[in-house]
């Protein structure tokens, strides 16, 4: 009886490995995802217990790799009712040290706080490797009309960073970020609000990466979280200026509730949201999680292929059908 349970187990866990659309390995339980490019390894953090990794020297094949903390920091906790979950962990390289930004809250309300935690190589292996714990970005308060959440640092044409933030309530919002420590310029910002939608409808996720000329911001709207039942989707609109105005293809105003829907629920793929972009094999990629309907519900990886039209505009091309070189 005892090796059929375990005949049980591993035949599950190996449909686990395979399932997500492509990719194989560590994909299941992936939320929020965020990748980087190391030399041959990328590295993708996600929402969990302490920051979740998981690395790939292929994008095709993933491994857990551990976690960022051992514990969440101490300055935290009051933000997290339960639990050492950090969410929607966004990576980035500059001032010669690899940075994550993270949110430290609780569902269903706007007492949050964004941090910042630093390393100077990503490798384990490597002497240098530590993680060290840079603080509280910035923080809203209880009952406050936006919500420190999702962020994402991102760079303009001067090489000024920003970081894009904010989660329901008014919107996503605008930070300019002090390049020499990685914090915000002001003790308590005044953001401003480049993306909403008409009576506080969700929407989350900001995410912006130039391409060509343009600034394109993706968004996440409606409901993540919620298993099979989530109707979250990815939506994008672009500006020559990263303040905004941010237009969708038809020019309504991303601040009007605009933006050009990419991805929906389609068939077992519930709920797409949460995308990240990165550039490897002489193409770019478009790396989000769902809810996998035909294995209950579960968040996981998905990686396809982002193509772009003679206007500009991003597509959505087909899932990663196998492993890509890192040169």
């Amino acid at each position: 009886m005892k090796r059929f349970f375990v005949l049980c187990a591993l035949i599950i866990s190996l449909l686990f490995a395979t399932r997500a659309l492509a990719q194989t390995g560590s994909v299941l339980g992936v939320h929020d995802p965020s990748i980087i490019q190391s030399g041959n390894t990328f590295y993708l953090f996600s929402t969990g217990p302490d920051i979740e990794i998981r690395t790939s020297n292929d994008l095709f094949h993933w491994k857990n790799a551990g976690t960022v903390f051992s514990r969440p920091p101490a300055w935290t906790n009051p933000f997290r009712h339960r639990g050492n979950s950090l969410w929607a962990p966004d990576i980035s390289f500059f001032n010669g040290e690899y940075h994550i930004y993270y949110a430290s809250s609780s569902f269903g309300v706007t007492h949050s706080a964004i941090g910042q935690v630093t390393n100077p190589t990503l490798d384990p292996a490597d002497p240098k490797y530590h993680w060290t714990d840079r603080g509280c970005v910035v923080q809203t308060p209880i009952n406050n009309n936006w919500n420190a959440l999702d962020p994402c640092l991102t760079f303009d044409t001067e090489n000024q960073p920003w970081l894009v933030l904010g989660s329901c309530w008014t919107g996503i919002k605008l930070i300019k970020i002090n390049p020499a420590t990685g914090l915000s310029f002001a003790a308590e910002p005044q953001p401003l609000t480049i993306a909403s939608r008409p009576n506080g409808l969700l929407l989350e996720e900001g995410y912006i990466r130039r391409h060509g000329d343009w600034y394109y911001l993706w968004v996440s709207f409606d409901h993540c979280c919620r298993g099979s039942f989530s109707d979250y989707k990815i939506a994008v609109g672009r500006s020559k200026n990263i303040q905004g105005p941010y237009l969708d293809r038809n020019g309504k105003s991303m601040l009007d509730g605009g933006g050009t829907l990419m991805l929906t629920s389609n068939g077992p793929m519930r709920g797409p949201g949460s995308c990240a972009i990165i550039h490897a094999g002489n193409q770019d990629w478009l790396v989000h999680h769902f809810y996998d309907d035909d294995y209950w519900g579960i968040a996981s990886l998905r990686i396809c292929q982002l193509l772009w039209d003679a206007e500009g505009w991003p597509t959505i091309g087909d899932p990663i059908g196998g492993p890509i070189a890192t040169k």
